[in-house]
């Protein structure tokens, strides 16, 4: 038995309780403004150990989640990686984009078109979930699964791989996961194998999307993902693997991409969706390794432009094509296409960009983003299934339904288990003087303060219910901070302490800060009222607008829309906890959350009389 295999579950937890899963909280790799100065050091992330959720929404994903990938077979799993390594491969495909042997001939349910692609995304969302649930089956799973992996390690692997570095990005992730919260002595020396046989198959630098630099390949060759790939380059050399991946990371970084951008010029349009927002987060990783401000300034600007043409749920890149600035892209989508977000890889993407961002800026409107993106895309997808069937699109059209995607095991099968296990540190941050409350979602926070052990336990129905209900518990008194977000449409939020209003009014788009000496049994009530509001998706159609009350946009159930007044939409009056009805010149119609539609066919935005 190792050294690792003695310590206790709780002992390790505390071991790793400073690690979170972009960034170590030690400030030892901080840039030197940051170092020396820590006001502006970024918000740490708690690690996920720390927090427990109580919404059933949220928790349903992460087991279900979880049910899927223990249930995978490890052969299965390893199968396209032995069959490209040239080694006998046992145990039954898992078909879909899994499988290797890409023919565009053959059904969506053999394309073969990424083999092994959500191999690392897997291991990744494993080990999170290690760190979450302590189940040893879990993380008995992800060292098998590396000691396997590690005797794939060929070239014959890359060279056979049409996204050698997309896979090797993914991989790379699991691996640093599986160092960070599982405690896999082996993470390093196999990540270090993995990086001497990639390299020579990956370009030297971020190739664009669609441009050919493998010269000895077909067409089929040109979609690769290298100009993501800074971000856990530079996490690795975080983590402790080593100068190599700082190097590597300032290599691979997108500066044809971000230039433009750090510059203020939207160069957005006709872009891949998905892989450019996460490619921002690269851009956010070279500022908070390197102190790079260019690199801030572009992925700041670039979340500015991206959300320019977002949908009312926060959503983005119809088609997975993001469109020039002032065009009619988006709006035509509503009629010309139902494939209007790719909703796991999407909201994967956008919640670590503004995770990113708040932790630097400490700007609530990243906050407010990210909220709205969780409840109006990823919370109401269809779930995982056990055979590859994965929600992949979100649907905006005018006659719009949920639907699995035709293909099995793609690239969103890999994302939605991350998005899972990532709720619990989307919704705590602190800092040296206390915690920022960034979600609100029913939920336990606890950490060390000043030799107090703190809980801050959280409570409520929101977003369908208003008031959000919190309560200190420490084993003794103990003075820090705790900053509640509070979102910008929430005119009129009060805060109330032990049942006193707190004076001075918070302010709608900034954190309310409340520091005190805290005693067990403390409450704070938040109160962010829910007014009815219209969001209309572009200056030039004013007319076509979403409903929205608090974080929630409100999506029309009917078969054809009726007339409708503005007067009429903002009128809408609750039925019930999650329903809403809008009164018409016709018969009523009803209004659900995302979270709350079935099969039934939905708009999310109404046409204005």
């Amino acid at each position: 038995m190792g050294v690792f295999e003695k310590l206790s579950r709780r002992k390790f937890v505390q071991s790793v309780s400073l690690i979170s899963t972009g960034v170590a909280t030690s400030t030892t790799w901080l840039p030197t403004a940051f170092a020396a100065d820590r006001a502006t050091a970024p918000l740490e992330e708690f690690s996920y150990g720390d927090v427990s959720l109580t919404s059933e929404l949220h928790e349903m994903q992460l087991r279900e989640t979880h049910a899927v990938l223990m249930g995978l077979s490890d052969d299965s799993l390893l199968k396209p990686l032995r069959m490209m390594s040239g080694q006998p491969a046992p145990g039954e495909e898992l078909g879909g984009w899994y499988r290797y042997g890409y023919n565009q001939k053959l059904g969506k349910e053999d394309s073969g078109y990424a083999p092994s692609c959500s191999f690392g995304q897997w291991v990744s969302a494993l080990a999170r979930m290690y760190a979450i649930t302590g189940d040893q089956a879990t993380r008995d799973k992800v060292l098998r699964l590396n000691r396997l992996y590690a005797k794939t390690i060929t070239a014959d692997y890359y060279d056979k791989n049409r996204f050698p570095a997309y896979c090797y990005d993914k991989i790379l992730c699991g691996l640093m996961d599986s160092h960070s919260l599982v405690g896999d002595p082996h993470a390093f020396s196999i990540l270090e194998h993995t990086t001497d046989v990639a390299m020579p198959h990956l370009p030297g630098k971020a190739i664009p999307n669609g441009k050919k630099w493998r010269m000895d390949k077909d067409d089929a060759y040109v979609s690769d993902e290298s100009y993501t790939n800074s971000e856990n380059m530079f996490i690795a050399y975080q983590r402790g693997a080593g100068k190599r991946y700082r190097e590597l990371g300032v290599q691979y970084l997108f500066d044809e991409f971000y230039d433009p951008l750090s510059e203020g010029r939207n160069n957005l349009a006709g872009r891949h969706a998905y892989s450019h927002v996460n490619s921002l987060c690269s851009a956010m990783q070279a500022y908070m390794t390197l102190g790079s401000e260019k690199h801030l300034r572009a992925a700041k600007n670039g979340f500015d432009m991206l959300t320019a043409q977002s949908f009312v749920t926060g959503g983005w890149g119809p088609d997975e094509t993001l469109r020039a600035p002032g065009s009619s892209g988006v709006y035509d989508s509503l009629t010309s296409t139902h494939s209007s977000f790719e909703t796991p890889c999407g909201s994967y993407a956008h919640f670590k960009l503004t995770r990113y961002l708040m932790r630097v800026t400490r700007d609530s409107r990243y906050g407010d983003s990210m909220e709205r993106m969780m409840y109006n895309t990823i919370l109401g997808a269809k779930p995982l299934q056990l055979d590859g069937r994965t929600f992949y699109y979100a649907d905006y059209n005018f006659k719009a339904r949920k639907v699995y995607r035709d293909d099995y095991w793609p690239c969103c099968a890999g994302t939605h288990p991350q998005v899972a296990a990532d709720y619990r540190i989307n919704t705590y941050f602190r800092d040296p003087c206390g915690v920022y409350v960034n979600l609100y979602i029913p939920s336990t926070v606890r950490w060390t303060n000043a030799g107090a052990n703190v809980a801050l336990i959280q409570k409520s129905a929101y977003p369908f219910k208003s008031t959000v209900h919190f309560e200190v518990q420490s084993s003794k008194s103990s003075e820090f901070s705790v900053n509640f977000r509070i979102p910008a449409w929430a005119t009129g939020a009060t805060i109330s302490v032990n049942d006193r209003r707190v004076e001075a009014p918070p302010t709608p788009g900034s954190f309310a800060t409340i520091r005190r000496t805290w005693k067990s049994g403390d409450r704070v009530e938040v109160d962010l009222p829910l007014a009815m509001r219209l969001e209309a998706l572009d200056p030039q159609h004013l007319q076509t607008v979403g409903l929205l009350s608090g974080p929630l946009v409100l999506f029309a159930i009917t078969e054809e829309q009726p007339p409708l007044t503005r007067a009429q939409l903002l009128g809408a009056k609750k039925t019930g906890l999650q329903t809403w009805e809008v009164a018409t010149s016709h018969e009523p119609m009803k209004l659900l959350p995302f979270t709350a539609i079935g099969d039934e066919q939905y708009t999310t935005y109404l046409r204005l009389t």
